[in-house]
């Protein structure tokens, strides 16, 4: 089973509705023990950084992630849900992420002839053997939605990249967790056989 994280952002029901597609059992749900019984964890998000991390805190599900996180079960985060992962972002100073993984979230900076927020279909550059993109083509095309970006501290857990007014690390892997800045769900079939990927992923012990 295939659990999204419900803390009233948006978006989650097109995440259902392709997980669905690829003939995956889902459950949206904030319970703490379905979230830790699932398989796969997703913790998708449109919106604002700040009101994000304020619904994870009023609904408990900061220790909900981090437990989940730490017993190995494939975790993948999708554009808002990638940001939260990290430690703070420029959207919202002094607000603490979820600090999964180090690094920032920094806004796009502004570039003549581009428009932010950044909505439309770029290329993916990879930068590893990600395990997400098994089976797809260096420089598929992918849907993003977002103004701001990540930087991750590490460059050792970025998969794929893409360039738009910067370098954007656009999808990152360590261990258990997974994070792509780009929507997989509105990305045609490159999107579908990302998510197919994460859900093929084996559990860490």
């Amino acid at each position: 089973m295939v659990a999204i994280i419900d803390y009233d952002a948006g978006n989650i029901k097109s995440v259902e509705k392709a997980l669905h597609h690829l003939g995956q059992q889902v459950e949206i749900t904030r319970d703490r023990e379905k979230i830790m019984a699932a398989d796969h964890v997703i913790l998708p998000g449109v919106g604002a950084f700040g009101d994000a991390m304020e619904k994870l805190n009023q609904y408990d599900l900061v220790t909900v992630i981090h437990d989940v996180v730490k017993k190995g079960t494939p975790f993948l985060g999708i554009c808002l849900g990638l940001q939260l992962l990290f430690e703070r972002s420029d959207e919202a100073p002094g607000v603490e992420g979820l600090g999964v993984l180090e690094g920032e979230i920094l806004r796009i900076p502004d570039a003549e002839g581009l428009k932010i927020p950044h909505m439309g279909w770029n290329s993916l550059t990879f930068s590893g053997s990600g395990r997400l993109f098994k089976g797809i083509e260096n420089g598929a095309y992918v849907y993003f939605v977002h103004s701001y970006y990540l930087k991750a501290k590490d460059d050792r857990i970025v998969t794929a990249t893409t360039d738009y007014s910067t370098l954007i690390h656009a999808s990152v892997e360590k261990g258990n967790v997974f994070a792509c800045q780009f929507h997989p769900e509105k990305s045609s079939d490159v999107g579908l056989k990302i998510l197919e990927n994460f859900c093929d992923c084996q559990g860490e012990k």
